[in-house]
C-alpha cells in the first residue's frame, strides 16, 4: 500500500473513531439525546474494522495510527470545536507524523 493511501486509511480510520467518542461526549456533557449512541457505536464498529485494513501487523498499525490520530484530533479541535490549535500543537502534530513515517515505512529485517 502506498504512502497515500495508508495515510488516507488512517485518516478515515481516526475520524470513525473520534466521531465514535465525540457522540457520546456530546450526550453527557452537552445533553445532546441519547439516540446519538447508535451512531456512536456503529462509529466505533467501523472505526475497528477499518484497523483490520492496515497493511502490517496490528501492534505496528496501531502505534503509526495513534499520531495519526493525534493530528486529525487537533484538526477537529480547529473545525469542530472552534478552537485555535496553537504552535506547540501544530508541532507535536509534526513529530507524531514523523514517528509514524519511522514506524510504518523503515526497514525490516528479512524473515
Amino acid at each position: 500500500m502506498d504512502l497515500l493511501k495508508t495515510f488516507g486509511l488512517f485518516v478515515i480510520t481516526a475520524l470513525a473513531e473520534i466521531v465514535g467518542c465525540y457522540l457520546p461526549w456530546l450526550w453527557l456533557k452537552q445533553g445532546a439525546p441519547a439516540w446519538l449512541l447508535l451512531p456512536a457505536a456503529a462509529s466505533l464498529a467501523l472505526f475497528a474494522w477499518l484497523l483490520t485494513l492496515h497493511p502490517t501487523a496490528a501492534g505496528r498499525a496501531y502505534a503509526a495510527y495513534g499520531g495519526v490520530y493525534i493530528g486529525v484530533a487537533i484538526v477537529w479541535l480547529m473545525v469542530v470545536d472552534k478552537v485555535q490549535p496553537t504552535t506547540t500543537d501544530w508541532i507535536g502534530v509534526g513529530l507524531c507524523f514523523a514517528g509514524m513515517a519511522v514506524i510504518m515505512f523503515g526497514p525490516r529485517a528479512s524473515a
